[in-house]
């Protein structure tokens, strides 16, 4: 049996949130925005756009709600295998992509900044992006960039590691969970949460990225509440109907990863307390409103699509691109006024570079996958 396969998910019966596709795309694109700006930073302090990594922490808030809606009432009619086949299909396909396009640009970003890449050879690259293809985390030992990444090619994958951890929990354990458990462990984690973000020594939520036991414990941080959060918002909400919820919340997603750093290095629980309402207050409001809107007319309704569709590419290849144009400014000590042309083409040409990889590559490899290991065996 062949269906037409949706861009972002499975076809369903059920009722699609494409308001919360449009903001994955939005906060995807602000994402690459972000490390355009991070490039000329010079510590924490001082970057413009300053919050936009709390897009990793909104998409797993996005990630346990949609999860929750899409599965939680077919455990009886799904098994662990089921779940975790469509779960592959949705997402492993452009991880594989990412590493790709990570090997292909790695040796045009030899730079006075990672001065190893010059030094690794090729074998030894390609070995690591066969390893990135399962997503297993690299040990430090291992890498080849000098930035200590569990994924040295393409660095954004390791949130998609924890991504994987979090429907690992949710199929074998937490689906189980009734509505109280399910609120003590989000209570739980969110008090974590809050408690390394005002008392920890930097005030924020970076990291995640390494196979340090310090990284480790961020990444988990930044998993856990958002995750089972939005598990926890799709089963006890009932989305209502709110007009022009795609505005709105769009402003919201884009003012909460812009704000600027607030306090300094000897006021950092400010920004502890900034991240903490902005991850356990804001995000779960903007994704409720989202799911209680709709897009209205044929150009919204467009754009919420393309956005939908090019959210999840975006994030998972336009990390080569920002290492290739790291390289460049650092090599030659290019100032924001004198990049941001470059800077500009460099959104551009990850947003081209994603929608090609969509429809070119991930569309037509799941369709492949979903006819052959779901449709298949109906």
């Amino acid at each position: 049996m062949s269906a037409t396969i949706s861009t972002t998910a499975f076809p369903d019966s059920k009722k699609h949130y494409e308001i919360l596709d449009a903001l994955r795309g939005v906060a995807a694109i602000m994402v690459v925005i972000f490390h355009v700006f991070e490039t000329h930073n010079t510590s924490r302090f001082d970057q413009i756009m300053n919050h936009g990594y709390l897009a990793v922490d909104f998409f797993f808030l996005l990630s346990g709600f949609v999860i929750g809606y899409a599965y939680d009432d077919r455990w009886g009619k799904m098994s662990l295998k089921q779940f975790f086949t469509r779960r592959l299909i949705r997402l492993h396909p452009m991880i594989i992509m990412g590493m790709i396009v990570g090997a292909v640009l790695y040796y045009f970003q030899v730079s006075e900044l990672w001065p190893i890449i010059g030094q690794t050879p090729v074998w030894k690259m390609l070995l690591v992006m066969l390893f990135g293809f399962t997503l297993l985390p690299l040990t430090p030992s291992m890498e080849i960039r000098g930035w200590t990444e569990m994924h040295p090619l393409d660095g954004p994958a390791w949130s998609l590691f924890y991504e994987y951890i979090g429907n690992i929990l949710y199929a074998v354990f937490v689906r189980k969970f009734s509505n109280v458990a399910l609120s003590i462990l989000v209570f739980v984690t969110g008090i974590a949460l809050i408690h390394f973000l005002v008392t920890g020594p930097n005030g924020d939520v970076i990291g995640g990225w390494s196979l340090t036991p310090t990284q480790v414990h961020i990444g988990f941080l930044r998993l856990l509440f958002p995750f089972f959060g939005g598990l926890l918002l799709s089963r006890i909400t009932k989305p209502t109907q709110i007009n022009q919820a795609f505005l709105w919340c769009s402003l919201l997603v884009i003012l909460s990863l812009s704000i600027p750093r607030i306090g300094d290095d000897t006021t950092a629980w400010m920004n502890g307390i900034y991240e903490s309402i902005i991850i356990i207050v804001v995000f779960p409001a903007i994704v409720y409103m989202g799911a209680s809107g709709t897009l209205e007319g044929k150009t919204a309704k467009g754009l919420g699509k393309f956005l939908g569709d090019i959210s999840y590419p975006i994030y998972i290849t336009h990390y080569p691109i920002i290492y290739t144009y790291t390289a460049w400014v650092k090599d030659n000590k290019v100032s924001l006024s004198e990049a941001w042309p470059y800077g500009l083409l460099v959104v551009i040409s990850s947003i081209l570079l994603a929608y090609i990889c969509l429809k070119f590559y991930d569309i037509p490899v799941r369709k492949w996958l979903t006819d052959r290991h779901i449709y298949a065996k109906k």
